[in-house]
């Protein structure tokens, strides 16, 4: 995948804004200090793109990026150390299920993991949620160079001990600051987007 063009396009706080023109979506989730904002700014080469914060919880509502005017990144809400009252934080997880169950063209969702820490409860919580609704899923241990590269196969063993993902889960390390990893996972997206359009497509005759 060759991302050329990226933009902002709405904050959406449920389906009635959610962008209508049925191009296929890739949601981001991860701990509130996880790193998304960042990963995303990698993956588009746009450094202001998503809006990085040091206060966990600044992402409230459903982020849309439009990327190269035929797919979609959406940046859901962080889960876990997110200061805000239980209400809200009972809206988001709301929010975020029926995104994730509902949403037809939802085609994959990036999970980021911090790799240098075991899953947290959230973490492990959520990957149970998607891998039982069947929700197609790519792992990023994120944060790759804080730790060094001769502990990456140590802590990613520990996080899919974890985890425990579904054979084929994607699992890719990866950081903001060395744009390690970048690549692969761009790769898979695209897999993954033309996978999903391809079973779309009406068989002729």
């Amino acid at each position: 995948m060759n991302i050329t063009a990226a933009e902002f396009i709405i904050s959406a706080p449920g389906p009635k804004q959610y962008p209508v023109e049925g191009y296929p979506e890739i949601a981001f989730a991860g701990r509130s200090n996880v790193g998304k904002s960042s990963l995303i700014n990698t993956l588009t080469n746009r450094k202001g793109l998503a809006k990085t914060s040091s206060r966990p919880g600044k992402t409230q509502l459903l982020n849309f990026y439009l990327i190269n005017k035929s797919l979609y990144f959406v940046d859901l809400p962080g889960y876990g150390f997110a200061r805000v009252s239980k209400e809200t934080k009972s809206y988001w997880g709301k929010m975020i299920e029926n995104y994730l169950k509902n949403r037809e063209e939802l085609v994959a969702v990036v999970q980021l993991i911090d790799i240098r820490h075991a899953p947290s409860r959230d973490d492990i919580t959520m990957h149970q949620w998607l891998k039982h609704y069947r929700i197609p899923t790519v792992l990023v241990l994120n944060k790759a160079d804080k730790i060094t590269r001769g502990k990456w196969a140590q802590h990613a063993k520990i996080i899919r001990q974890s985890l425990m993902p579904a054979p084929e889960t994607p699992v890719v390390v990866f950081s903001a600051e060395t744009r390690q990893g970048r690549e692969e996972l761009l790769g898979i997206l695209d897999k993954m987007v033309k996978s999903k359009e391809e079973g779309r497509a009406v068989p002729e005759g």
